[in-house]
């Protein structure tokens, strides 16, 4: 069997808002959600197979450095979608900005920026 990513944990201030912009985005929903590490909070947001872990540590959260400067940084998050255009419509209906479009082999993709500043790539293949 070939090894599969099964989720991806990010830190955020507010897991339960997060999780239902993924949801309202993506179609995903919410596989789990209650206390977690260190009196955090998380939200498990995704399909069957997949899912983002959306974490809330308490009131010590402090804004991330440049992620593609950092050693172990998370540069974004890539979702595989069915209808790109349908997807970029719902991302800008919530506000956010879609930029970076592009058309190459064996797809297309635009990214955007949460309010986390949680950067999404999206394609389409």
């Amino acid at each position: 069997m070939q090894a599969t990513l099964e989720h991806l944990n990010v830190t955020v201030p507010d897991p339960v808002a997060s999780a239902a912009m993924l949801e309202d985005i993506f179609g995903w929903r919410i596989r789990w959600q209650g206390s977690a590490k260190g009196d955090g909070y998380s939200v498990h947001v995704g399909g069957d197979d997949s899912y983002v872990a959306l974490y809330a540590p308490g009131p010590d959260l402090q804004d991330a450095a440049d992620s593609y400067t950092q050693v172990g940084g998370l540069n974004h998050l890539g979702v595989t979608v069915g209808d790109l255009d349908a997807v970029e419509a719902r991302v800008k209906a919530r506000g956010y900005e879609a930029y970076s479009h592009g058309n190459y082999e064996p797809g297309r993709r635009f990214y955007f920026r949460d309010e986390n500043g949680l950067e999404i790539e999206v394609v389409e293949y």
